[in-house]
């Protein structure tokens, strides 16, 4: 799968992508708990799209690595696709 297939509300997402930057990290409390999300831009050969990062993700991911996203999902934020591993999905950080 390519980054210009992906469309808001897709599900089951399997794509490997290249980390562009990763944004400023944001912690909030939710439900009690606290934590952390940051977004990250990331591409392909087809182009890019924003990449949800939460909680340990945001200390695993940095500008330069290639990541395998498994069972991803694409959500809608401000009008923009965005991309995370969503609560079923994975990420992993196959070249640092």
């Amino acid at each position: 799968m390519k980054i210009s297939d992906l469309k808001p509300r897709m599900g089951n997402v399997d794509i490997e992508v290249e980390v562009v930057s990763v944004g400023d990290v944001r912690e909030f409390e939710k439900y009690g708990r606290k934590g952390k999300v940051a977004t990250a831009k990331v591409k392909d050969e087809t182009g890019e799209i924003d990449l949800s990062l939460w909680n340990e993700q945001v200390d695993e991911v940095k500008a330069g690595d290639k990541l395998k996203i498994s069972n991803g999902y694409v959500s809608e934020w401000q009008g923009n696709p965005q991309l995370t591993a969503g609560k079923f999905g994975t990420l992993t950080v196959i070249k640092g």
